[in-house]
């Protein structure tokens, strides 16, 4: 079987794909995400993962690179991650008491064959309403520092979503439900 990098410093992403079972090795992209208005948030999506993967795919010459970027998206406005406990309580803010879409852009590359599957999956997320204390309380935990949309659904902030629809693992970072059905298309069969 070919190597499996996983082109990600994302300790989710780590954890999700380490479920398969799979042995595979982090190594992590320097592709800097630019945010673009003017593309659509799936195209988007695709984008980045694409070229996160292409950034680290020179470094291997016979190997399976996985890439993936999440981001939410409100009102047709991106929303990344927050580094300042003051820009999680105004994302926290904004999406209070609304849904938003949770979109993550993944990609296999082959970089033998160069055969390659970049898809976005989109879930929706609707957050409780909260009082300007509670947004304040949570995002003083600074768990929402660089989670995108300022919440992080496998922790604390499973406390403020109020329901989903859609991939939950998805939500975390990587939705592996999809990602183990394009493994199929690369010879990968997890059962």
């Amino acid at each position: 079987m070919k190597k499996i990098i996983l082109a990600s410093t994302s300790p989710r992403r780590k954890e999700i794909l380490a479920l398969t079972g799979l042995w595979f090795r982090v190594e992590p992209s320097d592709y800097e995400e630019i945010f673009d208005n003017a593309i659509k948030p799936h195209n988007l999506a695709k984008r980045l993962s694409l070229k996160k993967a292409r950034a680290v795919a020179g470094k291997y010459k016979n190997a399976l690179i996985i890439a993936a970027d999440t981001f939410i998206v409100f009102k047709g406005k991106f929303l990344g991650k927050p580094h300042t406990s003051k820009e999680a309580r105004n994302m926290l803010a904004m999406l209070n008491g609304k849904s938003h879409s949770v979109i993550t852009g993944y990609t296999i590359l082959d970089t033998g064959t160069g055969k390659k599957i970049t898809r976005s999956i989109e879930t929706k997320v609707w957050l409780k309403k909260m009082t300007v204390q509670e947004i304040g309380a949570y995002a003083a935990t600074k768990e929402p520092l660089d989670k995108a949309g300022a919440y992080a659904i496998q922790g604390r902030g499973a406390v403020i979503v109020k329901k989903i629809e859609g991939d939950y693992l998805n939500v975390v970072g990587l939705p592996l439900f999809y990602l183990a059905d394009s493994l199929k298309k690369f010879g990968i069969k997890l059962f």
